[in-house]
């Protein structure tokens, strides 16, 4: 099991992004990058609740003071058999994939990688070693003004100062991989904070998908998971991207995941929320060229105390694109759902069709969900529709299942596959929506 620093600081410092860029022997331009993003960090306020974005989500609470910047990095592993066994039987469960990476606490600790891939000119790394291997890549691309500069949001520009973790994934023109590429990201170490980082590059006419996989167990000390995800889809491409976060109620997420789509390109993003004890994760698919398209679904559950905040943003730079967005969330107990979304056509993008819903299901009487969609149209001949519902479990519904010889229990989780399947079933990857389902039963209670 990984360690923390030894002897080091909690919390967040310049000295501590000076100490990380010197232990993992940085160049120079990197050095500087982390330095940027400090200084960004610095000078962007804390979120409050006078900020429209965070009215309904406090941070008084985050602390930011008292966990560790880093773990101390651990060795890597040589076989699956190696891996922990948690970890062990997610990547078995996965089935047959193109590539996996497994990420602990701050560390990459096993990777893998179809070798027949790389002759065809894809890139699949960790970050790390990316640096050292394809530095003209990160130049070009890592948290790039196109998607996540470091001075995008408060959490990104301290995701730029202290990254530790993450992969790169570049698909050359005309290449097409047919299996998924899968990343496994467990924390371990105690009260430490974890930046992890996806960087997908699709040239023309590639077509790729990866999926991000978040866990860990509910630990007495506090973290924080800080997560960037950038996508790049040239003229004609096809990226898939499938994000599961299931961290443990210890842990305060934020994520900041942008996509910059190109002509007749297609982006298709799922974030399912299920773990953390606070979530907040911040989505766009900016659609730059004509005949771009994305496809933007959400699915989250929240028992106990959970609080999910979801702000996406669908925006249409160009003419005759499209967006089509659907988050559905249940919710239980005493927790509680924000969603905030926005479809914005820029001037001149006429032609636009865009569509956004947000639909919620409320279990208990203590739960709360919050909807705020807009639409902000600059331009004339679009069609560009919005809505949002928040609904009970229909009782009448839950009868007529008992009556039929079935507990409460196994009612309501009939009632709530049957809300989630009309997102599941849009995941092409049959091992997430099997994740995905086994996850639902565990937040209804139901065993089979």
């Amino acid at each position: 099991m990984s360690t923390t620093i030894q002897g080091a600081t909690k919390g967040f410092s310049r000295a501590a992004v000076d100490e990380l860029s010197h232990r993992r022997q940085e160049p120079d331009w990197l050095r500087q990058k982390r330095v940027e993003a400090w200084e960004a960090f610095e000078q962007i306020p804390m979120p409050k609740r006078t900020d429209e974005e965070w009215r309904r989500t406090d941070l008084r609470l985050l602390p930011i003071d008292d966990v560790l910047p880093f773990a101390e990095q651990a060795d890597r592993l040589t076989s699956r058999a190696d891996l922990p066994a948690g970890v062990a039987a997610e990547v078995e469960a996965a089935g047959e994939v193109s590539g996996v990476v497994v990420q602990r606490d701050s560390s990459v600790i096993y990777f893998e990688s179809d070798p027949s891939l790389a002759e065809k000119g894809v890139i699949f790394s960790d970050l790390e070693t990316a640096v050292r291997e394809h530095p003209e890549l990160l130049q070009k691309y890592f948290m790039s003004d196109e998607t996540v500069p470091v001075t995008d949001n408060k959490f990104a520009a301290l995701h730029g100062a202290f990254w530790t973790n993450g992969v790169v994934l570049y698909v050359p023109q005309d290449v097409e991989v047919e299996l998924p590429f899968r990343v496994f990201s467990v924390q371990e170490a105690a009260g430490i904070a974890t930046f992890n980082h996806i960087l997908i590059v699709a040239e023309e006419n590639a077509d790729v998908t990866l999926v991000d996989f978040y866990d860990s167990e509910t630990q007495e000390e506090e973290s924080i998971a800080d997560s960037v995800v950038e996508v790049h889809a040239a003229e004609g491409a096809q990226v898939r991207y499938i994000q599961v976060q299931d961290w443990g109620r210890h842990t305060w997420n934020f994520s900041t995941q942008k996509g910059v789509i190109h002509q007749d390109a297609a982006v298709r993003s799922l974030n399912v929320s299920l773990g953390a004890r606070m979530s907040k994760t911040l989505i766009a698919s900016n659609l730059v060229e004509a005949g771009s398209s994305a496809e933007m679904l959400g699915l989250y559950f929240g028992d106990d105390t959970q609080h999910f905040d979801n702000q996406t943003r669908q925006n249409h730079e160009s003419p005759y694109a499209s967006s089509d967005l659907l988050f559905k969330g249940a919710i239980k107990d005493r927790s509680r759902s924000v969603y905030s979304g926005v479809i914005k056509v820029w001037p001149k993008a006429h032609g636009t069709d865009a569509y956004q819903a947000n639909r919620n299901l409320i279990l208990s009487p203590t739960a709360r969900a919050d909807s705020i969609p807009n639409l902000e149209i600059g331009a004339n001949d679009v069609r560009c529709t919005h809505g949002a519902t928040i609904a009970q479990i229909e009782e009448e519904y839950v009868f007529y299942l008992m009556s039929r010889g079935i507990t409460r229990t196994e009612a309501e989780k009939l009632i709530v596959d049957g809300f989630f399947d009309e997102v599941i079933e849009r995941v092409p990857v049959e091992s997430v929506q099997k994740t995905v389902r086994e996850a639902i039963d565990r937040k209804i209670g139901y065993t089979v």
